[in-house]
């Protein structure tokens, strides 16, 4: 029983896939029949054809006829199709039937294909919604209990546990933890927090437990607004959309129309028999047909996008791969985009006769004892170092940690902390101290000693920034890149310090998800297409309003990949210059093929209107424009 379910899972996802695999089936068989001389499987199979192809065409052509009263290329497909099997029943020249039934196996191929582009939201949404727990520990008279995130009232207290996420936003009552936000708002390390401080739903505890007031209903919480953002975003359609609906149904209104007037005027005008005029009508209809037209793009995009594919850059559909080669202006994320999220040790200085790997294995002593992100980063650089874990480890929240390595007290932590144990900080740290905090580093102090500590020397801790990030700025300049910006959660100071080392002059700081949002909106307005480069949650807004969302594909997190129009496999800066490359090759190969498809249809239309032509010669006519303007958009494979 399992794979008859799974079959019809299959064909309930796949339908247009599968439908137009049928029809390409049937359509091959009903060939070979009619070949061979079997006229009746032929009528069997190619009807089927047919149906199967053209069923949703003719669906979508007949509501939007009756509904919108409006003619779209799909109904003016299926005429042109049935125009020609009439045809070639009528005259008995029944390979016009194999016509009619290869415009219709083109089209539903299209829409197969356009099929796999839609329904983005539902899956974004969800994957949003996994961010916060189902349930929170309410604090009613003194005992805990499970209560649904949707049933928490204002004043509500919860308790949250250490490595749990926080269930919505709150104000803190009573306890210390350090939260990592990065997925909020973006900050490359993770945030101290204590009584009176705000936290967002979302955002994971660190090694506290604390005791949170709801000070808001959890439908308004950061991570709802972030939802919700998502889906209007997302539902807006782009004005490219709207004119390519607009022009598909002015032509198809065009060539209903002279279609009609051509099977009913030339008796009068030119004294045509009535058999020539309906004749001409209908060889009309199939060289007027847009498939060339419609050929003109997809075969481009598809082999843009497979170019693409095999250099680690994923587009999500053809569109983004146009709108890329328009685009002017670019935002990057910093945490996890420019940067690589990971916090590392900077730069190490001693003092004295000590070396910077005493300074590294005296910290990792005691470090080795944290679970603070600032610890681990220390005990990673002195991995392959000798050291041994200090003991009598007590770390004081928000300013440092002591213990015993070696019979010696170490003192670890900032310089407010250290400066309780020791006599005096050595002036020549000073000033390379205040440097790294201008540029936005968090500085660790280090020293030792029992009776009479000193210091031995200082660690600057720091996101990392890409090695590839600055040649990508300087190349998407080159490019002709009109506005190059940065948007970060983070301080001003880290900000501008990263800004700086990659080559970017204008920077947005301390934004929240809806800042940034804000920030595309502004953007778009002056430079209209505009990308946003992103990695976390809190981007997902942003790369959701943005003309085209990028997103880091390593470092990205579901709701960005799900999210974003292209994503960045292996996370490397420098395809964004080649995926703009490839954007605007396609445009460069779609406009000659447009011209190419307009021109044989041209051609073919004022052949037919002389007489020069024969309806058999306009269909290798209209399906030879369409078989090379196909070949012309392969050549983006290349």
């Amino acid at each position: 029983m399992l794979y008859p379910q799974r079959f019809g899972q299959f064909t309930r996802e796949h339908a247009d896939t599968v439908a137009a695999l049928l029809c390409g089936l049937l359509l091959f068989f009903g060939w070979f029949a009619l070949h061979l001389g079997w006229l009746g499987l032929a009528f069997l199979l190619l009807p089927a054809a047919y149906v199967i192809g053209g069923y949703e065409s003719a669906r979508e052509g007949l509501t939007t006829l009756f509904k919108e009263k409006e003619l779209d290329v799909d109904l003016l497909m299926i005429v042109a199709a049935i125009g020609a099997a009439s045809l070639g029943l009528w005259r008995r020249e029944y390979h016009l039937i194999i016509d009619g039934a290869i415009l219709i196996l083109i089209f539903a191929i299209s829409g197969a294909l356009e099929g796999y582009a839609m329904q983005r939201t539902e899956r974004s949404i969800r994957s949003l919604m996994s961010l916060t727990p189902d349930t929170a520990r309410v604090l009613h008279q003194g005992r805990e209990e499970e209560v649904a995130i949707s049933q928490l009232k204002v004043g509500d207290e919860i308790v949250v546990k250490p490595g749990e996420l926080i269930p919505t936003d709150g104000i803190i009552l009573s306890g210390y933890s350090t939260l990592n936000q990065a997925a909020i708002t973006g900050e490359s390390l993770p945030v101290e927090k204590t009584v009176g401080e705000e936290v967002f739903a979302g955002t994971l505890n660190g090694y506290g437990a604390l005791q949170i007031k709801v000070h808001k209903p959890a439908q308004s919480s950061l991570i709802q607004r972030v939802i919700r953002l998502v889906e209007q975003a997302q539902t807006e359609a782009p004005p490219s959309q709207e004119f390519i609906d607009r022009f598909e149904k002015g032509y198809a209104k065009v060539i209903v129309v002279a279609g009609i007037l051509l099977a009913t005027l030339p008796p009068f005008l030119w004294g045509w028999d009535w058999e020539t005029t309906i004749y001409r009508a209908l060889t009309f209809l199939v060289v007027a047909s847009p498939c060339a037209l419609m050929a003109a793009i997809m075969p481009t995009l598809l082999s843009g996008i497979a170019n693409g594919a095999r250099q680690g850059i994923l587009f999500k559909n053809g569109a983004q791969l146009e709108k890329i080669g328009k685009v002017r202006a670019i935002a990057f994320d910093k945490t996890g985009t420019l940067t690589t999220g990971q916090v590392q040790v900077f730069q190490v200085i001693s003092v004295s006769e000590y070396t910077k790997d005493d300074v590294l294995k005296v910290a990792a002593s005691v470090e080795s004892s944290s679970e603070h992100p600032i610890g681990k980063a220390i005990v990673q650089a002195a991995g392959d170092l000798d050291w041994v874990g200090a003991i009598q480890v007590q770390a004081i929240p928000g300013q440092g940690i002591v213990g015993i390595a070696q019979e010696e007290q170490v003192i670890v932590g900032n310089a407010i902390f250290v400066q309780q144990y020791v006599t005096n900080l050595p002036e020549e740290l000073r000033e390379i101290v205040q440097s790294w905090e201008q540029e936005g580093k968090t500085v660790v102090w280090v020293a030792q000693g029992n009776r009479e500590a000193e210091v031995i020397g200082v660690i600057a801790i720091a996101d990392e920034v890409r090695s590839q990030a600055a040649a990508t700025i300087t190349r998407l300049k080159k490019l002709g890149v009109e506005q190059i910006v940065m948007l970060t959660g983070d301080n001003q100071e880290t900000a501008h310090s990263v800004a700086k080392a990659v080559g970017i002059d204008r920077v947005y700081a301390q934004l929240l998800p809806e800042d940034k949002l804000d920030v595309i909106r502004r953007l778009q307005q002056q430079y209209q297409t505009v990308a946003m480069v992103g990695d976390g949650i809190n981007d997902a807004p942003a790369l959701a309003q943005a003309s085209v969302g990028i997103a880091m594909g390593v470092s990205g997190s579901d709701v960005a990949l799900e999210t974003a129009d292209i994503v960045l496999m292996a996370d490397r800066l420098e395809k964004i210059a080649v995926a703009i490359h490839l954007g605007r090759r396609s445009q460069l190969i779609v406009k000659q093929n447009v011209v190419v498809a307009l021109g044989f249809i041209m051609l073919l239309l004022v052949g037919n209107f002389l007489g020069n032509i024969n309806l058999p010669i306009g269909v290798i006519g209209h399906e030879g424009s369409t078989v090379l303007v196909t070949l012309s958009g392969l050549r983006l494979l290349r």
